[in-house]
């Protein structure tokens, strides 16, 4: 009988950790990039018009309307996410994004305002694609460095497949075909890198005496772990409520915000901001595998998050100052959003739950941050247009920028102390 795949995957692990660990991050990252080809293409688009509810316009009702469906699955896979077994996630990976086209299918067949209603679909579908691929990474000895290989795919992917729907619409495709046609280019890579994540195995002995095990967590299991640490989640929760909607903002109004800094007939212009933003997180999330005490470790992801809180602030007091241009700015801002975004979604909660030695699992808690996160994107959608209406894109980003800045570093900083005192080292037991 020949070697099943992990079995393969498992002695390339063996024989290379290097070579193994290339090919969970190109697995992985491959699966995730393309997922976004079904989710942010149509924030490319104008979307122009009215949307005909609560006095909204029609962009700024179709980007609310994918965000619900989004959050709601992010509430939907506190459960999912958390007890689903290993044998089903491969396939759960494939129908949700089969699912995620048809309904970008709808949004093209639809006039107006109904789009929305495929775009809540989609939004739905692929709520759960970020904990299902994180499944297959935490736990691990290096799952810093997959994390933050991973997590560049969102950022990279973002500004790729918003550009690529540009060109699409250059080429003659209509604006509310775009974004099925860029989900249908990306489609065939997908189901590929889908099959090769499918291969890795489950995380070996050294892994697990490394980081502890990660089992799926049942209803009991994951409310005694928020009562365990409520004071210390509570302050990265409402710092994330308020993180996920600022990053939602840059992403889905770039293309206004840039414009209003004259950079709008810039070519390439998504791909040339948040490409060498996802190098630099990756790199400075990679050294974090160099700590091998995970008490460290987390006081490490606090100290990244928190330079990224910095950067907000000191961007954008520099940019006001004419001291960098707007181009430049918004690299900045975008530097310092996912210095403190990317840890949330990957090591922060990998490298608590091994400093605590809590029973859990590194998605449930993701994705109570994340459902908190799109509600409170979907909170500030609403007061941009119905409580600032006269305020532009623009002005409204740079005053979210400095509250952000300053009540990010005061939420990190509380939560580092007490995560630190709750913390054990594992460095010496090992």
């Amino acid at each position: 009988m020949s070697a099943s795949p992990s079995r393969i995957t498992r002695r390339l692990e063996s024989a290379s950790p290097t070579a193994f660990a290339v090919y969970a991050i190109s697995a992985s990252f491959c699966t995730y990039f393309c997922m976004y080809a079904f989710r942010k293409p149509f924030a490319a688009g104008n979307f122009e018009g009215d949307f005909g509810l609560l006095g909204l316009d029609l962009k700024t009702g179709l980007v609310i309307s994918q965000i619900v469906g989004y959050g709601l699955s992010k509430y939907i896979g506190i459960k999912v996410c958390s007890e689903i077994a290993r044998a089903q996630r491969g396939r759960a990976l494939v129908g949700l994004v089969l699912f995620a086209e048809f309904a970008l299918v709808l949004v093209g067949l639809a006039p107006g305002s109904l789009m929305a209603v495929g775009l809540f679909l989609n939004g739905m579908a692929l709520g759960m694609i970020w904990g299902l691929v994180v499944w297959y990474l935490e736990g691990r000895r290096t799952s810093e460095l997959l994390l933050a290989g991973l997590s560049c795919s969102f950022i990279i992917a973002s500004g790729v497949v918003k550009d690529v729907g540009r060109w699409l619409m250059g080429l003659g495709v209509p604006e509310p075909w775009m974004p099925a046609a860029t989900g249908l280019c990306f489609l065939p890579l997908y189901l590929l890198s889908v099959w090769q994540l499918d291969q890795l195995p489950p995380p070996g002995d050294e892994d697990v005496a490394a980081r502890i095990e990660r089992s799926p967590m049942v209803g009991v299991e994951r409310i005694a772990f928020i009562r365990r640490f409520l004071p210390g989640l509570l302050s990265l929760f409402v710092l994330y409520f308020f993180l996920m909607a600022f990053r939602d903002f840059r992403d889905n109004y770039a293309i206004e915000i840039f414009q209003e800094l004259g950079y709008g007939q810039t070519p390439a212009l998504f791909t040339k901001t948040e490409v060498p933003i996802a190098f630099a997180v990756m790199f400075v999330m990679s050294l974090l595998v160099l700590v091998k005490d995970n008490r460290r470790g987390l006081l490490g992801a606090f100290a990244i998050m928190l330079s990224g809180m910095l950067m907000l602030g000191g961007g954008t007091a520099l940019h006001s100052a004419g001291v960098i241009d707007g181009f430049s700015w918004m690299m900045v801002v975008g530097a310092g959003t996912y210095f403190a975004f990317v840890p949330f979604n990957s090591v922060l909660f990998d490298r608590m739950i091994a400093s605590t030695g809590a029973v859990g699992t590194a998605v449930f808690a993701i994705y109570v941050a994340d459902a908190l996160g799109y509600t409170g994107s979907v909170c500030i959608q609403l007061y941009k247009d119905l409580g600032q209406p006269n305020l532009s894109f623009l002005g409204f980003f740079e005053r979210l920028t400095w509250s952000l800045a300053v009540l990010g570093s005061v939420l990190l900083t509380a939560a580092a102390a007490y995560f630190w005192s709750r913390g054990r080292s594992t460095e010496g037991s090992r």
